[in-house]
């Protein structure tokens, strides 16, 4: 009984991951070159409520891989939407992640601190779709 109590549920499984995985390359303004894989994507529960999780598998050196989570709070989302009377498509939303992604890839100063999630909030949000054009 207290075994269940204490277990972590297993997170949903991701969706939307691509029949074939493609390698992608980035060259960041770090002076870093990653590769990455985009796994797929999940709303979470836990331990951040009304968020979608972008995962991304990545590496700067092709030997050691590691995932990465982009997470985009929903509230952002749905801030953004109301403000632009429009919803934003799943394609624009995964666009967001890959975006933020790229400012985590841009920003951090060494692939060691990529192993903390990106987070994308409200004042994030306009930003990247203003890059996006949308």
């Amino acid at each position: 009984m207290f075994r269940r109590l204490f277990q972590k549920k297993a997170p949903a499984p991701l969706a939307g991951a691509p029949a074939v995985r493609r390698l992608k390359t980035y060259s960041a303004q770090s002076g870093y070159v990653y590769q990455y894989f985009y796994e797929g994507h999940r709303r979470l529960a836990q331990p951040t409520p009304g968020a979608f999780e972008f995962v991304f598998r990545i590496s700067a050196d092709r030997k050691t891989w590691a995932d990465l989570s982009v997470l985009v709070d929903e509230s952002a989302i749905q801030a953004w939407e109301q403000a632009h009377a429009r919803e934003l498509s799943g394609t624009e939303r995964y666009a967001i992640a890959k975006i933020a992604l790229f400012q985590a890839f841009d920003e951090r100063p060494a692939p060691a601190a990529m192993r903390e999630a990106v987070r994308v909030r409200n004042a994030d949000i306009e930003g990247i779709v203003e890059t996006l054009g949308l």
